[in-house]
């Protein structure tokens, strides 16, 4: 029987993984993450926040309570109503904030580093 040689991994050319920071975020594709957009999600809470005061509007409206004293109440109903209701895009927006703050520290990080000139290997910022 003749002897196989150990399989070796394949070299790997080295891509946006190596000129990161220890610190910074990674992508799915291995490169520098980049944080998930917020216009959409902020856009649908406030959409959300305005449909519920609304809806409760309404609700107090047909109960008997109209004008200056239900749009009062609404909006005093509608805060606790919308906490609990719009919880998961209220989440999303959350994420995506500590996303976009985590990513700013580490280039905040990096350009200070390039100007301290103590990470020389460091790839300039884009």
């Amino acid at each position: 029987m003749a002897e196989q040689a150990p399989e070796q991994a394949p070299e790997q050319a080295p891509g946006p993984a190596a000129q990161q920071l220890p610190g910074q975020p990674v992508g799915p594709a291995g490169g520098p993450a980049s944080p998930p957009p917020l216009a959409i999600p902020v856009l649908l809470l406030t959409v959300g926040r305005i449909a519920v005061f609304a809806a409760l509007v309404a609700l107090l409206w047909v109960a008997g309570l109209g004008s200056f004293p239900g749009i009062l109440f609404g909006l005093l109903l509608s805060m606790p109503v919308s906490f609990f209701l719009l919880r998961p895009l209220r989440d999303r927006v959350t994420e995506g904030i500590a996303a976009r703050t985590a990513l700013r520290q580490s280039n905040k990080e990096q350009l200070r580093a390039q100007l301290r000139g103590d990470d020389a290997g460091a790839a300039p910022l884009s």
